[in-house]
């Protein structure tokens, strides 16, 4: 028969049922008392500290903890009740900090900033820096003056967990070393959602899938660095998939220098700027099966200028598209489809009221090796743009069905000047590097 010790030993204590009389007297003993108004901060951390030494778990009962200025040992499991089990932010500095961990696991605990101040040198109400492995599941981080949850060169799974009010950001990755972030839900932050970021451009391969954001903010201002539901930042080969992603004051998804991006069965919902965002030192990114319904600009691969290449665009839904933006637009302006500058197909996408461009194909004299074709493009002001400047590389426009496209087909552009009649009914082509067939115009 087991005794609390084989049970602690073999995991099994996590299950709620299991933790029993015993551990409440044990914890009690220690001093620990839930629903005590009293910090209790030194008494939790003794409980964290010996259970580290004997690598066993500290299984919470319900009840209120208020703490503050936990030092994580090198191995800690720290178990409560879901939405019970509650550990309150005293104030005083930070909650939960731990730097160069064996393992960190979480689960079933609600850890309330309560709005305190955080200290200067802390990121995040859980501030985690090289935790070795890390689990943080049906867990909740609520109200922190800063960052929700700050990981640095973390590796494991954070899921089921919910971390909304951030002051700053939701959840905050940096360095990953093979970390999967799904099934959570995040809402009502003031500059951010889910950040997977690195110090240089370098592998991550973090995963980001099946979570729910909403209602991001951007507090902070900027005309992107803030205010994005999923943000990539020097990550390569992270893919972004089956996402809900909702009212984001700029992006719904958004990947800066990312190369080998895999974004794909995302609903990105009501972006108060571009919907998806794909730009600057990137090489590679596959944009698939994504529905983009209310932004200013919907699906943007873009800056070859700075390096910016390589992508196919296909199977997406954009529509409701505005000309309206958080700031006064660049050229051309807001109110674009779908945008591409290089090496790039763009394939079998459907776009609906598009008040500039259904499609835009380069930016002066930044364009080289795209074809747009199979797409499908009603009321738009213009079908499709693409640039004529002297210089551009060769672009195919071939297959594709335009209605209702107030302002002409398919026209030639010189930077912001329209500089070409319809090319979609042109007798010949005036340009050597365009090819452009088959065009069904209705």
């Amino acid at each position: 028969m087991l005794n609390r010790r084989h049970l602690l030993a073999s995991g099994l204590a996590s299950l709620p049922l299991l933790a029993g009389a015993s551990t409440a007297r044990a914890q009690t003993r220690a001093g620990l008392q839930p629903n005590a108004p009293t910090d209790q901060s030194a008494a939790l951390q003794r409980l964290i500290d010996q259970a580290s030494e004997r690598n066993e778990p500290v299984v919470l009962p319900p009840g209120r903890f208020i703490a503050a200025n936990l030092t994580l040992p090198r191995r800690l499991r720290l178990i409560g009740i879901p939405r019970a089990t509650r550990l309150i932010y005293g104030g005083g500095g930070h909650l939960l900090f731990g730097s160069d961990l064996d393992h960190v696991e979480l689960s079933g605990i609600t850890f309330d900033g309560a709005g305190l101040w955080l200290g200067d040198d802390i990121k995040a109400l859980l501030d985690f820096r090289r935790p070795g492995t890390l689990f943080i599941d049906r867990c909740e981080i609520l109200n922190s003056a800063k960052t929700g949850l700050a990981l640095e060169g973390a590796a494991g799974r954070v899921e089921r967990s919910a971390i909304n009010n951030a002051t700053e950001y939701a959840l905050y990755s940096v360095q990953a070393r093979g970390l999967t972030i799904a099934d959570n839900t995040v809402a009502d932050c003031g500059d951010g959602g889910i950040l997977v970021h690195r110090w240089e451009p370098g592998e991550d391969g973090t995963i980001v899938a099946n979570n729910r954001v909403d209602r991001i903010g951007a507090k902070s201002g900027g005309t992107g660095q803030f205010g994005n539901g999923i943000n990539l930042y020097r990550a390569h080969t992270v893919s972004v998939t089956n996402n809900k992603v909702a009212d984001c004051a700029f992006s719904a998804i958004r990947a800066n220098s990312a190369s080998n991006a895999l974004i794909t069965g995302n609903s990105c919902l009501r972006s108060g700027e571009t919907g998806l965002y794909v730009e600057f030192a990137f090489e590679g990114a596959v944009i698939g099966n994504n529905i983009v319904d209310g932004a200013a600009n919907g699906i943007s691969v873009v800056n070859f200028n700075f390096g910016g290449r390589m992508a196919t665009v296909s199977g997406n839904i954009v529509r409701n598209l505005s000309t309206t933006g958080p700031y006064p637009a660049d050229p051309p302006g807001f109110g674009i489809g779908i945008a591409v500058e290089a090496d790039t197909a763009v394939t079998g996408n459907v776009i609906e009221n598009a008040p500039l461009f259904g499609i835009n194909i380069g930016w002066g004299e930044f364009m080289r090796n795209v074809t747009a074709t199979g797409n499908t493009i009603r009321e738009a002001g213009i079908g499709i743009s693409v640039s004529v400047v002297d210089g551009t590389g060769s672009a195919v426009i071939a297959d594709n069905v335009l209605s209702q496209t107030r302002n002409g087909a398919i026209i030639g552009h010189r930077w912001t000047e329209r500089a070409t009649d319809d090319l979609a009914t042109a007798s010949d082509q005036p340009f050597a590097n365009l090819t452009i067939a088959d065009t069904q115009v209705n």
